[in-house]
């Protein structure tokens, strides 16, 4: 083996430390991907194909409202609160997290308020029968949502793990697919905006108790209105661009659904949406540990640090990229079968959760080069790249959809998503020095280049 693969004495406790955390978030996201999976097998069972689509439709569209109504906070969060703690103003990083969150306490409500006035206006004008319940709907839970990526992120920021992630991740998620199929057996079935109504209670419920734990653990985490102004003042032209790169990624996971929707039909709606959150499974590994590397690679970059950051994405790079390959081979072997558990009428989707699934390996083998340039302050460049290339996508599937359907909508995805990779990879590489796909190991200066450079 080359010398330059050995991991040198000085890396391997910082390695180790950052896998066996990963290790740890993967656990929570693997139970996560499962009851989340649970989840829409059971509303897909229980419910008829146009119900379950429009599910499918007003869950998207709430998703990217609530990133939206984020405002940047929760990446902006994550380096806000190290960058101040490490240049000793523990008070700017607290006002940090209680402003954040107000900021997206406040404009989640906007968002939703502006929905659903849209939505109310634009009854009139559909057609006999439409109905616009599942945007009410998605209003009422771009909140919670909105809110618990929030502290999710602010949790994380301050060291905690298990408060951050285990009442949305597995308390929500268990509670949710228990209480449709309670309510099934009890003979009342959910139309699809019955159960995003359900899915906000619940999630509501699961953050009281994430924000009352964590306080009896001495975290930050309430919201204050007093230091919004002065926080907004001062970074907000960061989380205005932290907010473009968490939107535009979001929009790419889930305006496909919302087009197929809107030009096709809710039942193909429906079908697109099972195949890309199957086919997201597997980033669940590079997920996991890119919640843990994100604070790790903004400490260790500006303090200079490069030999570390490159160690620690280059870890993230080989970890989900391996498993990520293995999910794909079981994909392309058994798609057609894993697609059957949400009931026949999903089962056909295989040849569009290859195109979607390859699409993603290839964003694990580029690796975590969305997080490197949020962490490093190269955000404006990543929305640029990424931004253009997925716009580009989306217009080329509004041309592409009517002609080729659900598959053609995944085909134009992973191209888009590929050049879009390439692209922020390279600029990674070339202007800020880390190198983030599976080449990244051989950039790991030796200690005495590191220590003289």
């Amino acid at each position: 083996m080359p010398r330059r693969l050995i991991i040198p004495g000085d890396l391997s406790a910082l390695l180790r430390t950052g896998l066996w955390r990963s290790f740890g978030s993967l656990g929570i996201k693997v139970a996560t991907a499962g009851l989340t999976y649970l989840t829409y097998v059971v509303l897909s069972r229980t419910q008829t194909p146009d119900e379950y689509g429009h599910f499918a439709f007003g869950l998207a569209l709430a998703t990217i409202l609530a990133i939206l109504a984020g405002a940047g906070q929760p990446l902006a969060v994550l380096r806000l609160w190290s960058e101040r703690r490490g240049k000793g103003d523990e008070a700017g990083a607290r006002h940090a997290i209680a402003a954040g969150s107000g900021v997206t306490i406040g404009a989640s409500l906007a968002v939703a308020a502006l929905l659903c006035l849209l939505a109310f206006a634009a009854r009139p004008f559909l057609p006999a029968g439409e109905t616009v319940s599942h945007f009410y709907a998605a209003a009422i839970i771009v909140l919670p949502l909105a809110l618990a990526e929030y502290n999710s992120s602010a949790l994380r920021a301050q060291g905690s793990l298990w408060t951050a992630l285990l009442p949305r991740d597995i308390g929500w998620r268990l509670a949710l697919p228990v209480l449709v199929l309670l309510l099934f057996a009890a003979g009342i079935v959910l139309s699809g905006p019955d159960a995003l109504v359900l899915a906000a209670a619940l999630l509501l419920g699961a953050l009281a108790l994430q924000m009352w734990t964590a306080m009896r653990r001495g975290y930050a985490i309430l919201p204050e209105i007093a230091p919004m102004r002065a926080h907004w003042h001062r970074w907000g032209g960061l989380s205005r661009w932290l907010l473009l790169g968490a939107l535009i990624e979001t929009v790419a996971l889930n305006a496909d659904v919302i087009l197929v929707g809107l030009m096709l039909d809710l039942e193909s709606s429906g079908l697109y949406f099972n195949a890309f959150r199957t086919a997201g499974l597997m980033t669940l590994f590079t997920f996991a540990i890119e919640l843990v590397i994100a604070p790790m690679v903004a400490e260790h970059y500006h303090a200079g640090n490069m030999r570390q950051a490159q160690a620690v994405v280059a870890l993230c790079s080989w970890a989900g990229f391996i498993f990520s390959l293995a999910v794909f081979a079981l994909f392309a072997g058994f798609g057609d079968a894993v697609l059957g558990l949400f009931g026949p009428d999903y089962a056909g989707g295989w040849l569009v959760l290859v195109l979607l699934s390859f699409g993603l390996l290839f964003d694990a083998a580029t690796g975590p080069s969305k997080i490197v340039m949020m962490m490093t302050g190269h955000e404006r460049p990543y929305v640029v790249i990424f931004g253009i290339t997925m716009g580009l996508g989306l217009l080329v599937q509004i041309a592409a959809i009517p002609f080729f359907g659900v598959v053609g909508a995944a085909a134009v995805n992973m191209t888009a998503r590929i050049l879009a990779q390439i692209g922020i990879a390279l600029w990674c590489r070339q202007r800020i020095g880390l190198d983030t796909s599976l080449f990244g190991v051989l950039s790991i200066r030796p200690p005495r280049a590191a220590e003289s450079g």
